[in-house]
C-alpha cells in the first residue's frame, strides 16, 4: 500500500481535526532510522514529539513490554495493583529534583498529570487561582488548553474554558521580554486580578515546548520558588518535553538547582508506551482522599515495565551525557548555518539534545519568517527528515533528536538539513 493511498484513506476516516505533518506512513523504526510502507527511509529528528529518547524500538525496552505483555496486559492499578508500578513509583521518587520525601500518582497522559497537578494543588491550599505563562503549552483537555497560552490552533473554537486562570510574561531575552518584566506582571496580576492568598498554583515549563524552545533563566526559576514559598502557593514544574535526560539533566528544573512542589512526567518516560505521573513533595500528594486521583488505565503495567527499562537504558547507555553531546553536534552545525544566513536565523538555541533555530526576516527577531518555516516543513520529507516546527509566532524548527542516535547519523541528518535549507533559500 502506498503512502498516498493512505492518506486519502485517513481523510476519509479522521476528523480534520486530528490531521498529520507528513503524508508518510510508517512501517518500521530503529533507534533515529524509520522507514515508511514504500520502503523509504527518514533520519527522525522528532521523536515522536520528544518520546522516543531511547530512540525507536530499543530491544530492552521492546524486551520488557513483550514480557509483560506475555504475563498480563491490564488489572486496573485501583484494583489489583502490581510490581512493576510499585517499582516505577520508587524509581521516579527517588530521581525527582530535591530532597524532600516524594511520592507518585500514575494516569496516561500529559495532559492528564497538569490536570491532577491542578487537582492536588487545590486540595492541598484550599484555593482556586492557577497561574501560567504566555507561549506555554499543557495540553488539549478544558482545563489544560486554559493553561495553554496560545490560542491558534489549540484553542480556537473551543471555549469557553475553566475559570480561575491567569497568565504572565515568560522571559525571552531575544524578544525583549526581562526575568523583571515577567515578575513585574506577577506583582500586577496580585493586584489587578487575584490576591497571591487565593492562587492554588504556579505551572512553568523549565523550557517552553510548543512555545518555541525558550528555556527559563535559572534566576527567574528561583524567583518563582520563592515567591511561591512567600505566598504559599504550589510551584508546578512541566516537565513533559524536557524530563528524561532530554536537556542534558535528568529533568530540566535540575539546572537551576530548583525543587519543584510537583512535577509531570510523560512523553519520555516509557519509550514510546503511553504512561504518565505526578511526582511531588508527599505531603502535598497525599492531600486528596482515596479515590480522588486516578484512571482506568493510568500507570499501565505494559508502560510500566518499558518506562522501568527506559531507566536503565538512560542509566547503562549515559544518555544524560549522550544528550549534551548530540546537542553540542547541532549547535556547532546550525550556528555554523547561522554565519550562513544571519539575517534569517535570528537564534539557535540549544540544551542537550532539545534544540531550535528561529527564523526571522532581515535579521529582525521581531519579524517572523513563518513562510520559510513552513517550506522546510514541506520539503523535509523530500530530504529523508522528520523535523517539526513550534512556536508563539510559528517560526521555530525543532529539533528532538533520539539520545541514542550515533553520530555519524546525527552529521548525515545535520548535511541532509543544511541542504535543504539553503535550497529553500536558493531554490
Amino acid at each position: 500500500m502506498e503512502n498516498q493511498q493512505l492518506q486519502q484513506q485517513k481523510l476519509a476516516s479522521f476528523a480534520r481535526g486530528q490531521g498529520n505533518l507528513y503524508p508518510a506512513y510508517i512501517d518500521r523504526a530503529h533507534n533515529a532510522e524509520v522507514w515508511d510502507v514504500e520502503g523509504n527511509r527518514y533520519l527522525d529528528l522528532g521523536t515522536g514529539i520528544a518520546v522516543c529518547n531511547t530512540g525507536h524500538s530499543h530491544p530492552k525496552v521492546v524486551a520488557a513490554a513483550v514480557e509483560q505483555m506475555q504475563r498480563f496486559s491490564h488489572s486496573c492499578v485501583m484494583v489489583n495493583p502490581y510490581p512493576q508500578a510499585v517499582h516505577l513509583a520508587e524509581k521516579l521518587t527517588q530521581i525527582a529534583p530535591g530532597n524532600s520525601d516524594k511520592k507518585a500518582v500514575f494516569v496516561t497522559t500529559g495532559a492528564e498529570a497538569v490536570e491532577n497537578c491542578v487537582k492536588i494543588a487545590r486540595a492541598f491550599t484550599g484555593r482556586r487561582g492557577v497561574i501560567a505563562f504566555n507561549g506555554g503549552f499543557h495540553g488539549r483537555t478544558n482545563l489544560t488548553m486554559a493553561l495553554t497560552g496560545k490560542v491558534i490552533p489549540y484553542k480556537h473554537l473551543f471555549g469557553p474554558f475553566a475559570s480561575d486562570i491567569y497568565h504572565a510574561p515568560y522571559p525571552c531575552e531575544l524578544h525583549k521580554v526581562s526575568i523583571q518584566d515577567s515578575l513585574k506582571a506577577l506583582t500586577n496580576l496580585f493586584k489587578v486580578d487575584i490576591a497571591p492568598c487565593d492562587v492554588a498554583a504556579i505551572i512553568v515549563e523549565p523550557v517552553q515546548g510548543e512555545g518555541g524552545f525558550y528555556g527559563a533563566p535559572a534566576q527567574f526559576l528561583r524567583a518563582l520558588r520563592a515567591l511561591c514559598d512567600e505566598h504559599g502557593i504550589v510551584l508546578i514544574a512541566d516537565e513533559i518535553q524536557t524530563g528524561f535526560g532530554r536537556t542534558g539533566k535528568m529533568f530540566a528544573f535540575e539546572h537551576a538547582e530548583v525543587e519543584a512542589d510537583l512535577m509531570t512526567m510523560a512523553k519520555g518516560i516509557a519509550g514510546g508506551f503511553p504512561i504518565a505521573a505526578v511526582v511531588g513533595k508527599a505531603n502535598i500528594m497525599d492531600a486528596p482522599l482515596p479515590g480522588g486521583l486516578g484512571g482506568t488505565y493510568g500507570g499501565s503495567p505494559v508502560g510500566c515495565a518499558a518506562a522501568l527499562a527506559v531507566l536503565e537504558v538512560i542509566e547503562e547507555e549515559r544518555l544524560i551525557d549522550r544528550a549534551n553531546e548530540v546537542g553540542t553536534q547541532f549547535q556547532t552545525s546550525l550556528s555554523m548555518l547561522q554565519n550562513e544566513f544571519p539575517a534569517l536565523i535570528a537564534e539557535v538555541r540549544q540544551y542537550g539534545a532539545m534544540i531550535a533555530i528561529e527564523l526571522c526576516h532581515d535579521g529582525d527577531p521581531s519579524k517572523a519568517n513563518v513562510e520559510l518555516t513552513q517550506l522546510l516543513i514541506s520539503k523535509a520529507q523530500e530530504a529523508g527528515l522528520i523535523i517539526l516546527a513550534c512556536g508563539f509566532y510559528g517560526n521555530v524548527i525543532r529539533f528532538l533528536p533520539p539520545l541514542t542516535m550515533t553520530p555519524d547519523h546525527v552529521d548525515e541528518a545535520l548535511e541532509k538539513f543544511t541542504e535543504l535549507f539553503r535550497h529553500c533559500v536558493r531554490g
